[in-house]
């Protein structure tokens, strides 16, 4: 039981894990600060654990964590910009996927250029999402309930890029490796992520 007591404040720890590659072109800065608008693009997620999933399942687990990634860095964007901490403004997400829906479109197979015409935005946020684990959920429990260490069970390999619409180019790109624990959320996940990138994201105050 005081184990159990333990672990309940530990459920939400995110640990970083080494540090971020971070590119920012010259003139990104100055080209961010002409930027009224942003779009979030969908994620694109891949699962690197997927022992025992259907086809379907591995397509409609890749399709769910994206949306839940999307909204979640956009609640931290509107969570920042509601603190005067950014100033440009972010499109809806469900308005970008209404758009992205009605057209028929898979992001993979079109350009920064024609993503910016389409959802009438000064710049466009990809990101990509690759999930694994590297102990089995049950076994995480075992081991710290046997040694009292948590491992990190969500490793979450991610890469950020910010594409500026007028020069058809890219101007920021982040990359990072997180581990969390076995019950770490996505949102616990992201926030770690949002808040070391925001530090070196050009919207940022």
């Amino acid at each position: 039981m005081k184990k159990l007591t333990i672990l309940i404040p530990l459920i939400i720890l995110v640990i970083v894990s080494g540090c971020a590659t971070v590119y920012l072109s010259p003139d990104g800065q100055s080209l961010s600060d002409s930027h009224g608008i942003i779009a979030i693009l969908p994620p694109d997620v891949i699962l690197t654990s997927t022992k025992g999933m259907s086809a379907d399942g591995i397509k409609q687990q890749q399709e769910d964590e994206s949306r839940v990634f999307q909204q979640e860095i956009y609640s931290y964007m509107l969570m920042r910009k509601s603190k005067g901490q950014m100033v440009i403004d972010i499109q809806d997400v469900g308005e970008t996927n209404a758009i992205l829906n009605k057209n028929k479109v898979k992001i993979s197979d079109m350009s920064s250029g024609d993503l910016c015409v389409l959802l009438e935005v000064d710049a466009v946020l990809a990101s990509q999402f690759s999930l694994s684990k590297p102990f089995s959920e049950i076994l995480a429990v075992i081991l710290y309930f046997l040694t009292n260490l948590l491992p990190a069970t969500n490793e979450v390999n991610v890469s950020m890029s910010l594409k500026d619409c007028s020069q058809k180019s890219l101007i920021w790109k982040y990359d990072h490796k997180y581990s969390g624990n076995i019950i770490s959320s996505p949102n616990s996940l992201i926030k770690g992520l949002m808040s070391d990138a925001s530090r070196k994201m050009p919207y940022f105050k």
